[in-house]
């Protein structure tokens, strides 16, 4: 079972399409009782950074995720939702992201059109399980003003002015900047990879 975190806000709809398309259980996860039952998670992330964590903290989720993740289920963070593995973001210093890797999202650079909205190329560095039978270099669509660096973890990345992570993955820890409920069938194969990690 796929548990889908419900913050208040966010595309979530075209995430229980996609999960439905592909024919996977799933349901919405309000509080701790249905983080538990969950088999993986998936933070969909449409909105304010800072938003969305204050939601999560409020919600009681924020400390009963990291615990499962740090037990080691299988997570997807998604645009937003991947961001906030991070220390934090320019969007809202004043909140913290959830520290699992280094470094500090940023808004793009002010010569660049705001959000980086559309479909642009990803270029893996390293085999990535949610890339499994996927074209070399795939095209993805992206809706997003801030950007997470490039480190270690990061399995693809873009370039807009910069280049910046796309992908990560390391252990149970997965996180997309694009919008695989978004990106046709390639995306929709990204999805299915997640849900079908042994």
């Amino acid at each position: 079972m796929i548990g889908i975190l419900d913050y208040g806000a966010g595309n979530l709809r075209s995430v229980e399409n996609t999960l439905g398309a592909i024919g996977c259980p799933y349901q919405m996860v309000r509080d701790e009782a249905q983080l538990a039952a969950a088999d993986k998670l998936i933070l969909p992330g449409v909105g304010h950074y800072g938003q969305i964590m204050r939601s999560l903290a409020a919600s009681g989720l924020r400390e009963p995720l990291l615990r499962r993740i740090a037990d080691g289920a299988p997570f997807l963070g998604i645009c937003i939702g991947m961001q906030s593995l991070f220390t934090h973001s320019e969007e809202d210093e004043t909140v913290d992201g959830f520290h699992l890797f280094p470094g500090i999202v940023k808004r793009f650079d002010a010569d660049l059109r705001v959000p980086h909205m559309g479909w642009n190329e990803i270029t893996p560095r390293k085999k990535c399980l949610l890339l499994r039978d996927v074209p070399a270099k795939p095209y993805v669509y992206f809706a997003h003003s801030y950007y997470a660096p490039v480190i270690d973890a990061t399995g693809a990345h873009c370039e807009y002015g910069v280049p910046y992570t796309a992908l990560l993955e390391q252990d149970n820890i997965y996180g997309v900047q694009f919008h695989p409920e978004k990106s046709g069938p390639i995306g929709m194969q990204v999805v299915r990879n997640f849900v079908e990690l042994a």
